[in-house]
Formats: structure tokens, C-alpha cells, sequence
């Protein structure tokens, strides 16, 4: 028996770099980087993170989230068509055309999978893998729905703040403000088990959310979880961690509801749309409180505003936090940028600065600068008088 389930966990892991989603989230993701280098540099002359940033970003955490996710998959023995893959992995493929990354998410890729098996089902469309769906299936979807959502939600909470990117937009009243965007891509595999020819039935009662098969076999899928927002109206650390607790809840819900739709098989459909609907009702809470609070990254009267630090940058070393507001440098009140470079340069192998913290309370910052030190200290700051063409109304 232990035999039988290494090779089949060795067989489902093959498999995993078979599937072509890996490898169209890995491209995605290259994309995303070089979109948000290339935006960065025309807003700033200089970008912030790497181009690769994003790729970095596609792996370590989702693996974590996946494995232990997929204990509790093949655990409670919650079994899916190979059918049911297929269809996910193509509306991902389908919904990332439509360039809006957050529609990547579980919550619409499994639903629209989801509502794409009852159509064909109830239509009894001759389609090959389709032909021996039943309505076994749709608890088993929305319970990995369910579950998905609640990797989504911890991994905007832990992950999503982390890089997020300025930005210059205007406002309704033509000013330069500050705003921090986030898209984001990960991938949390699941294995999961499909009705096939290597494993049997090792207790009476598993699997519990079973498919009316008597064997199985396993496979390992990536699942991609898609995340866009933008702030402009508080820190975005704040704002994206808000977001990440509402969905691990509208998660959570989810798989609770999910469960009973194994005894009432109707129930599935209901769950799946609020699933849908919750998810989408959550992005549109978080864009109208967004929208409706005053730029926070704007130009200020007691100093200049840091929108973003170059990691690795003298900035970054000092411990100068997005948000903050530098006050004074070497002793000098800056209220513009040139003003804040002509002061570091009254002492070029050390730098004294006077900062406003987030809470608004003063704290000194210094550090004696090195050959080879970035010459800006690396530090981005909001500046209404700079132009740029293709800024965005963003009230």
C-alpha cells in the first residue's frame, strides 16, 4: 500500500511540470515585471524593484500554502473530474486575456469551471472527459473554491504589501499625487485526486466528497491567484492587510457552506455564486472607501513625502519607511526635491535627517554615506511640478 502511494505521488508530481498553466504563470509573471519597470522608470528615472520581482514572488509562498492545503485535500479525500481541470485551466487562460489580473482569482476560475459543468452536464454535450460528470461533482469544486479563497486572502495579507509599486497619477483637480499599485501573481498547487486505475478505497468512508469511483490516482495542478489593487487613500500596507482578513472570511464561509452541499447537491450552485458575488462585492468595497478618502501621498507642507524606498539603497538601510516625511536634511527645511539634494551634498560622507514618522512623530535618522552609496539616497517622492502625458485621473 505504501508502495503504491510513493509511486503515485511520484507519478502526480511528474505531471505537475506537464501542466501548461505552470508555465503560462511563470510568462505572466515575467510580464508583469517588466510592465511595472518600464512604468516606474518614466514616473521616476528609476525603478524600485527588479524586473524579476514578481517572479520571486510566484513560488516560495503558494508551495507552502499548497502543501498544506493539499494534506487536507487528499486527507478528506475531496476528488475532482480531470475534466473539471481542464476547464479551470481554461478560464484562466481566458480570463487573464482580458489583461484585468484580478479576475484570475479562485473565486471566478473555479466558478466559472464550475457553472461550465452543469451547463455541459445538463445538456449532455458530447464532449470527451465530460461524458461521466454527475452532480457528485459540484460539492468537490466549491469545497477547493472555498479552500483557494482562504490561500488567496493569507497571501495578499502576508505577500501582497510586500513591493508594492509608486506611481504618479493626476487627480480630479490636476494634481500629482501618489498612489501604490499591486498585481500580483502566485500559484498554490493542490494535489488532488482524479477517478483512475492506481489507488483503492483504503477505508470504507474516505473519500468523503467522492465522485461514485472506486479508484484513484493522483495529480499535482497549479492554480494561479490573481491580485490587483491600487491605494491612493491610506498607507498601502494598511489597505492591502484589510483586504486579505476580508477575504480569508468570504474563504472561509465558503468552505463551511461547501460542505453541505455534499447531502444537498443544489445547495453547490448557490454557494458558488455567492462565492462570485462576494468576492467581486469585496474589490468594489475596497475601490469606493479608496476612492472616497483624500490623496495620502501628496505634497506636504513640513517636508517631502517618500512614496517609495530602492531597496538595498542608503534609504532602506537608514530604516525610512514609506509614508514618512523628511522634514529636515543636515539641518536644512526641504520642501522640495532640489532643495533636499543640494542639502545632502553640504556633507557628502554623512547624512543627518529629521523625519516625520506615519503616527507624525519626529525621530532622527543618520548614517555616514560611502563611495559607491546611492547619490539619492534612494528615495522616491511625490513633486507636483513634474509632467507626465499618460497620468491617469485616479479620484
Amino acid at each position: 500500500m505504501v508502495e503504491t502511494w510513493l509511486v503515485e505521488f511520484l507519478k502526480g508530481t511528474g505531471k505537475f511540470f506537464l501542466h501548461p498553466v505552470l508555465y503560462y504563470l511563470v510568462f505572466l509573471a515575467g510580464i508583469l515585471g517588466v510592465m511595472r519597470v518600464k512604468r516606474e522608470r518614466k514616473n521616476f528615472h528609476i525603478r524600485a524593484e527588479d524586473a524579476y520581482f514578481e517572479l520571486r514572488q510566484l513560488f516560495p509562498m503558494g508551495l507552502v500554502i499548497g502543501l498544506v492545503l493539499s494534506i487536507i485535500t487528499v486527507a478528506v479525500g475531496i476528488t475532482v473530474p480531470f475534466a473539471a481541470i481542464l476547464l479551470i485551466a481554461g478560464f484562466t487562460l481566458i480570463w487573464s486575456l482580458t489583461t484585468n489580473i484580478r479576475l484570475m482569482s479562485p473565486a471566478y476560475t473555479l466558478g466559472a469551471a464550475f457553472f461550465g459543468i452543469i451547463l455541459i452536464a445538463q445538456n449532455n454535450w458530447s464532449i470527451p472527459f465530460f461524458s461521466s460528470i454527475d452532480d457528485k461533482v459540484y460539492p468537490s469544486l466549491i469545497v477547493i473554491q472555498g479552500l483557494l479563497l482562504v490561500a488567496e486572502g493569507i497571501l495578499i495579507f502576508k505577500n501582497g504589501s510586500k513591493g508594492s509599486s509608486p506611481k504618479l497619477a493626476k487627480s480630479k483637480r490636476g494634481q500629482i499625487v501618489g498612489v501604490h499599485e499591486v498585481r500580483r501573481l502566485w500559484m498554490v498547487p493542490l494535489f488532488l485526486l482524479i477517478p483512475g486505475d492506481a489507488l483503492h478505497l483504503p477505508f470504507d468512508w474516505w473519500p468523503v466528497f467522492h465522485l461514485g469511483a472506486k479508484e484513484f490516482s493522483l495529480f499535482f495542478v497549479p492554480f494561479a491567484i490573481g491580485f490587483h489593487q491600487q491605494i491612493k487613500g491610506m498607507l498601502p500596507k494598511e489597505s492591502i492587510h484589510l483586504h486579505g482578513r476580508r477575504v480569508i472570511i468570504l474563504g472561509v464561509l465558503i468552505t463551511l457552506l461547501s460542505a453541505a452541499g455534499y447531502w444537498y447537491p443544489l445547495m453547490s450552485i448557490g454557494v458558488a455564486a455567492f462565492a462570485v458575488v462576494g468576492r467581486e462585492l469585496l474589490a468594489l468595497f475596497a475601490y469606493l472607501k479608496d476612492d472616497s478618502m483624500t490623496a495620502y501621498f501628496s505634497k506636504k507642507n513640513n517636508g517631502l513625502m517618500i512614496i517609495g524606498i530602492i531597496p538595498g539603497s542608503p534609504a532602506g538601510k537608514m530604516g525610512l519607511q514609506v509614508g514618512e516625511i523628511i522634514s529636515k536634511v543636515n539641518g536644512v527645511l526641504v520642501r522640495d526635491e532640489q532643495t533636499f539634494y543640494e542639502a545632502l551634498q553640504k556633507n557628502r560622507a554623512h547624512c543627518k535627517l529629521e523625519v516625520f514618522d506615519t503616527n507624525g512623530e519626529i525621530r532622527f535618522v543618520q548614517r555616514a554615506l560611502y563611495e559607491g552609496d546611492h547619490h539619492e539616497l534612494g528615495v522616491l517622492f511625490v513633486q507636483d511640478d513634474r509632467k507626465f502625458d499618460d497620468l491617469k485621473n485616479v479620484n
